[in-house]
């Protein structure tokens, strides 16, 4: 059993009634500390550690409204990343809870409340869901943080990732993301790949081919790649019969002209030339 599986099952076990249930944190050197990244919620003050069944000395608490990361090199996870790298973490758990407040606060409500303290619209980021992480549902936004976090280049491949919820009624936890599974998914072998034939293997198929068709479909498997090779050259050096002159098409005869409608055939007459009048000659001028 790996650690979170422990403290689910004693987190369980203790909601049921049973006041023996607990984590063994002998059994899990290698496992802790946890760093765990919660709400600020105060309503959660009385649950951490003890709902995960640990000793203050292994248990690094981060909080931030809304247990939200909004990237993977935010500044959440850069402390999230110190506290693997200098406190010595081993483990990370994005925990959300029910009833979160943040969820239930819109982004006009969010606008009324700064205007209330003095600070307008202008003075705010443009984009205030993505600035301030509204969320829509607790689990989702667990997910989301997991996600970046698992993303992020700050964080080693070999420190699992785990995502929960915690009732802020009955202090129950549940899983919303196994971080040990991406961790096998990680660590499955690539299988190798399927070894493709040599060249002179399939030399040797293509020839097989070809001399199966020049002995008329005969089972070469006997016969040596040589003899083989021999026979291909000697098909391919006969002589090939001509291919059979391309026939002409027939002349297809061009129909006669087709003559004038009647009316287009008529000549057409010609006026008969006009002949000046003759010139008048002076008296004076005749001969």
């Amino acid at each position: 059993m790996r650690l979170f599986d422990a403290i689910l099952d004693a987190n369980h076990r203790a909601i049921a009634g049973d006041n023996r249930a607990g984590v063994h944190v002998a059994d899990f050197p290698e496992e802790l500390p946890v760093v765990a990244l919660t709400c600020i919620d105060v309503r959660l003050n009385r649950f951490f550690p003890g709902v995960l069944g640990l000793p203050e000395e292994y248990f690094i608490w981060l909080r931030n409204a809304g247990n939200i990361i909004t990237s993977p090199l935010s500044s959440t996870m850069r402390s999230v990343a110190l506290a693997c790298a200098l406190k010595g973490g081993r483990e990370i758990a994005i925990i959300g809870h029910t009833d979160c407040k943040v969820r239930e606060t819109t982004v006009s409500q969010l606008i009324d409340r700064f205007k209330a303290l003095g600070i307008e619209r202008h003075a705010l980021p443009e984009n205030l869901t993505d600035y301030f992480g509204v969320f829509a549902s607790e689990q989702q936004n667990v997910i989301r943080g997991v996600d970046f976090a698992r993303r992020s280049p700050l964080i080693g491949p070999k420190i699992p990732v785990h995502g929960l919820m915690v009732d802020t009624a009955t202090g129950k936890l549940d899983w919303i993301v196994n971080g040990y599974d991406a961790l096998d998914r990680a660590s499955v072998p690539i299988p190798a790949s399927v070894p493709m034939p040599a060249i002179g293997v399939e030399a040797e198929e293509l020839l097989t081919r070809a001399s199966a068709q020049l002995s008329g479909g005969l089972k070469m498997a006997a016969e040596k790649i040589g003899d083989t090779a021999s026979r291909v050259s000697q098909w391919a050096s006969e002589p090939k019969p001509a291919p059979p002159p391309a026939q002409t098409p027939p002349k297809i005869p061009t129909p006669p002209p087709v003559p004038p409608p009647v009316e287009l055939r008529r000549r057409v007459p010609v006026p008969p030339r006009i002949e000046p009048p003759p010139r008048s000659v002076s008296p004076k001028y005749r001969i």
